[in-house]
């Protein structure tokens, strides 16, 4: 059977209520138009202030909604919250401060791995020399996609866990080898030249290396032709969609339902933009932020594989461990003296 005849026949099964899911996209559109047609309709270049601001923005937006996931699944509003799948098969109520710790651990998850995917995109800004001034139009851009792709994941992911309740090892295991591989094979960047959407643009679009302000295509000679914006802009795609196959297993290990996991990762995603330019700059310096984004995908990994055991582990512990390990990477990382870059390394050897 496909998996689009799954979503099909479970759709109505996964849904709470389908206006709640109306209601929470057009509040992001809400958001997304206000922030591309208000306040960055003109291209700027974003500054550390203004990212940090953005930041808690957003941040305050997604307790906000967290509140809402409480008093909603307490009393219930329109049948949201009862009978909602668990990873173990069976169906049960939520209530409202568990709901809360669900959202709020899978949203503390999801912010997390979304570290590695700014360190990637401040790469892809590098090697395509993208003017600080268009970053942010990229982002933009790029999260509207970010956005169809995951809710077309997290749908087809809360079917298939609906419909084959094995599934839920898979996912697992998948967490427990990324973590593995991640800890043991160093990663050596990215190369867009090798990179197969790149070259399949470059194949049936002409390309030019310049810029023309903001826009992703451009005119040379009465041609139409793709700018290294938009090159840019696929790479950031193509990226989200590799982090993604982390993620939403990681987003599965936290809780089934389809409602909590859509809005906890839509808002950490939502976020992404204005933590791009909080940390780009500074994402060297929390070296061991890295091993504990591994810990945690190994974590919710091995929480998937004891679902259906004595030894499964609750929404509290799991909100707990996620918070402790993210905090030791954090303050290990300060505590840490920076690693010397490489003019200072030639410096210090001259020195000497």
């Amino acid at each position: 059977m496909s998996p689009l005849l799954v979503l099909a026949e479970s759709a109505h099964w996964i849904t709470p209520k389908a206006w709640f899911y109306a209601g929470f996209i057009a509040l992001i559109c809400m958001f997304l138009a206000l922030d591309l047609g208000v306040f960055h309709r003109k291209a700027h270049v974003v500054s550390m202030k203004e990212a940090i601001a953005w930041t808690i923005v957003w941040v305050i937006a997604a307790m906000a909604f967290n509140f809402w996931i409480y008093f909603a699944y307490q009393n219930h509003w329109l049948g949201i919250g009862l009978n909602v799948p668990q990873l173990d098969g069976t169906t049960r109520d939520v209530h409202g401060f568990e709901a809360a710790k669900l959202y709020l651990t899978g949203y503390i998850v999801e912010k997390s791995l979304a570290m590695d995917n700014v360190f990637v995109i401040a790469m892809i800004f590098s090697y395509f020399a993208v003017p600080a001034i268009y970053q942010h139009r990229v982002l933009f851009w790029g999260i509207i996609g970010a956005l169809l792709m995951r809710g077309f994941m997290i749908a087809l992911g809360a079917a298939l866990i609906y419909r084959f309740s094995w599934i839920i090892y898979v996912f697992g295991g998948f967490l427990i080898l990324t973590a593995l591989k991640m800890a043991l094979i160093k990663s050596h960047g990215i190369d867009p030249e090798k990179n197969p959407l790149v070259r399949l643009v470059r194949r049936i679009y002409p390309v030019t290396t310049q810029y023309d302000g903001q826009r992703f295509f451009t005119r040379i000679n009465g041609v139409r032709t793709a700018t290294p914006l938009f090159l840019a802009l696929v790479m950031v795609e193509f990226t989200d969609l590799i982090f993604a196959v982390d993620s939403i297993p990681a987003i599965f290990a936290i809780t089934a339902d389809p409602f909590i996991v859509f809005t906890s990762n839509i808002f950490a995603i939502l976020g992404l933009r204005a933590m791009y330019f909080c940390l780009a700059n500074l994402i060297d310096r929390f070296r061991y932020l890295k091993p504990a984004l591994i810990a945690i995908l190994f974590f919710v990994g091995v929480k998937m594989m004891l679902v259906h055991t004595p030894f499964k582990i609750s929404p509290t512990a799991s909100l707990g461990v996620v918070v402790a390990m993210i905090a030791t990477g954090v303050v290990a990382s300060l505590l840490s003296r920076p690693k010397p870059s490489a003019s200072e390394s030639v410096e210090l050897a001259r020195g000497s």
